[in-house]
């Protein structure tokens, strides 16, 4: 089935609240497993760069699993920053260890500096122009710099993305239904992300299934 685009940005403040409000512990605790198990449980004391960030769930999930590091979240909706700077009040834990930017890639907004993590989740297939997620992260890297993505894979056809919704969202609003089967219609398949990176001269990272695409690795020189 070939790509369709959707919306770049999730700028409505009810789709966003309902985004935030939705149950993604299953599948934002194993983005935080996958993370420790292709980097053999590195303790990342840096900087971390999450690119993508929504409301900030997974950003906080890293912020918690890695005590000593600061995070910048990064999002080009200004709702989903909203809601994220939300919760950093109330996350004792986290709250002078994250910040979190509206800004949208490529893009000066981002503190120009290199890091030592950088995580990107479910944001890849919002880009009409994947390229500017690779070029943001050769541009916020250093050789050693680590890199996890995770997207989802594109669906077979309409059908399977309306029967993965129905089995995998079926509590969840009618508005978060509709938004993950855009987004199983708008993401890539593996071959398309591997096309991405050879272009954009990413030898270093490696891809593979694991209920998401992963991308992972270990920058090197560019």
């Amino acid at each position: 089935m070939e790509r369709k685009l959707e919306p770049e940005l999730m700028e409505d403040m009810a789709q966003a609240k309902a985004y935030s409000e939705a149950d993604f512990d299953t599948q934002h605790s194993k983005i935080i497993d996958l993370i420790d198990l292709v980097f053999g449980a590195v303790e990342f004391s840096g900087e971390i760069l999450d690119l993508g960030c929504g409301p900030g769930d997974v950003t906080f999930r890293i912020a918690h699993r890695f005590s000593k590091a600061k995070i910048t979240g990064i999002d080009g909706s200004q709702a989903m920053i909203n809601l994220a700077k939300v919760r950093q009040e109330r996350d004792v834990q986290a709250n002078n260890r994250v910040n979190f930017i509206q800004a949208m890639i490529p893009g000066f907004d981002i503190p120009q500096k290199t890091y030592d993590l950088i995580v990107s989740t479910s944001f890849l297939h919002h880009l009409h122009q994947p390229d500017v997620l690779w070029q943001t992260i050769i541009d916020h890297s250093s050789p050693g710099t680590k890199v996890f993505v995770a997207d989802l894979c594109r669906a077979e056809s309409k059908s399977v993305a309306r029967q993965t919704v129905n089995e995998s969202a079926k509590n969840e609003p009618e508005v978060l239904k509709e938004d993950f089967y855009n987004s199983l219609l708008a993401a890539f398949t593996p071959e398309e992300v591997e096309n991405q990176l050879f272009r954009a001269g990413l030898n270093n990272l490696s891809v593979h299934i694991d209920d998401y695409i992963i991308i992972h690795g270990e920058m090197g020189l560019i």
